[in-house]
């Protein structure tokens, strides 16, 4: 099990995210992905949040996260989101739609440290897809 600190609290709170970009396109290939990986990556590193796997394919977003308790799931995923798509639309003006990049669901699960190995194995193993 891996705990973690922030200075108020022990934690071990682990979400596994997934999003699809607006009518599942398959748009998230070569720089577009690569780019997308860097700014899902420099954003939760700004903000205390561990990428424990990620996987992007070109019709959707798997990301697992370990993050503290100041962050409810829902702020995790606007977080990851709201940036992505701000980003990429910047780099990306061919990518603008005018109902946005992502759709608006999304889902989330929470993982423990049992079942933690398991939704990594299974990023894992999407990327093979």
């Amino acid at each position: 099990m891996h705990i973690k600190k922030t200075r108020w609290s022990h934690y071990n709170l682990n979400y596994h995210f997934a999003w699809i970009p607006k009518y599942r396109r398959k748009i998230l290939v070569g720089s577009i992905a690569e780019e997308l990986e860097r700014i899902l990556r420099n954003t939760a590193k700004q903000h205390g949040i561990e990428i424990l796997a990620l996987s992007i394919q070109p019709d959707h977003v798997h990301l697992f996260v370990s993050a503290p308790p100041r962050f409810s799931p829902a702020e995790i995923a606007n977080l990851f989101k709201g940036v992505s798509a701000r980003k990429l639309l910047e780099k990306f003006p061919e990518l603008r739609t005018k109902e946005g990049l992502w759709a608006r669901s999304y889902y989330v699960g929470t993982a423990g440290n049992v079942s933690e190995e398991t939704i990594r194995r299974y990023i894992e193993e999407c990327q093979d897809v």
